[in-house]
């Protein structure tokens, strides 16, 4: 069966995505942890990072980078946060948190966004990239 990430890749979900290439897609968590927090997922399903081939491995860390650095400068933040966690989406993804406190990274306080602001971040953020 298909991850929640495959239906976003394959359009059958709608997605505030932030950037894109041929092998990866990176979209803002409409659950997050702080205001530009993106996940960057490869589009093949692949469930556990270190399963993944290393050259397609290294590809998802030069894009998430990439997106990082698009982030941080339309986020004000002290710095990105990078966590891979994977238990709640059996699909590989790096989350990209702008952090200011720790509390951020923490994966319980989360944030609330309206569709609009939403839009407008992921906008800005690709406008950066």
């Amino acid at each position: 069966m298909a991850s929640i990430f495959t239906k976003i890749v394959n359009g059958e979900i709608p997605a505030y995505k932030v950037a894109e290439d041929d092998n990866f897609l990176a979209f803002l968590d409409v659950n997050p942890n702080a205001k530009g927090h993106t996940l960057c997922i490869p589009k093949q399903e692949i469930d556990k990072i270190f399963d993944m081939d290393d050259e397609l491995y290294l590809g998802l860390m030069k894009f998430s980078k990439k997106v990082a650095i698009a982030l941080e400068k339309t986020v004000p933040c002290k710095r990105v946060g990078v966590a891979v966690v994977g238990l709640e989406v059996p699909h590989t993804h790096v989350h990209l948190i702008p952090l200011n406190h720790m509390d951020e990274m923490r994966f319980q306080n989360k944030v609330k966004l309206s569709q609009e602001e939403f839009e407008a971040l992921a906008k800005s953020i690709q406008a950066n990239l």
